[in-house]
């Protein structure tokens, strides 16, 4: 199909990756836990751009170059560290605890949300590291069909992860609903996911490139 092969262990695999928590994970749930349900969503859809984006990187091989190249890596390694670590210390000097599920919600916030969910996954290479290696274990040899294979593959990966990244999003934000109607409570769950996000950006910056 369309240059693809072995489509459902592929669908199985990508399941299964996408329910094992990583660094998007762990995004998506700070957000969650510490400005709720909507500012979730927008994370994750921040986060699932970000991967399309990936996606059309590999499928017209750009993110080889990425992965070929240490100097750019590396830039794009530290863009993505500093920009989580930036966020994570923005939200430890946050004065008054962030409520995004209020009624005086603002669609720019929101946007701001989406943007840095989108930032957060399109400067971290792994990412790209990820697609170039896994996506072509799924396409034949003779793929007749230049990129095409490329972005269904990765369409069907940022589909099955979507569906379970709202799933995590409104679990956590439900879980924690009530710890946020706390200011208190509502203010150290905004310092812990600054946190995290530092922790985060350093893990970024710990990346190392792949050489061949």
């Amino acid at each position: 199909m369309f240059g693809i092969s072995g489509y459902g262990i592929y669908l199985l695999t990508s399941l299964l990756l996408n329910v094992t928590p990583g660094t998007d994970t762990m995004y998506i749930i700070s957000r969650s836990t510490s400005q709720g349900r909507k500012a979730g969503y927008y994370s994750v859809l921040g986060i699932s751009t970000g991967a399309f984006i990936h996606t059309l990187l590999s499928a017209f091989g750009l993110s080889i170059i990425l992965a070929k190249s240490i100097v750019l890596f590396t830039a794009i390694k530290l863009i993505g560290a500093a920009y989580l670590i930036y966020l994570g210390i923005r939200m430890l000097r946050q004065k008054s605890p962030l409520n995004f599920e209020s009624s005086a919600l603002q669609n720019m916030e929101l946007k701001k949300i989406y943007m840095q969910g989108v930032l957060t996954n399109v400067t971290n290479p792994k990412v790209a590291l990820f697609f170039i290696s896994f996506l072509p274990q799924f396409i034949r040899p003779d793929n007749p069909y230049g990129p095409v294979p490329f972005i269904l593959l990765g369409i069907s990966f940022i589909m099955t992860g979507t569906i379970w990244c709202f799933i995590i999003a409104y679990f956590a934000s439900f879980a924690t609903k009530k710890l946020r109607e706390n200011a208190k409570i509502a203010d150290l769950l905004n310092k812990l996911t600054g946190i995290v996000f530092i922790g985060l950006g350093i893990k970024l910056f710990q990346t190392k490139a792949s050489r061949s």
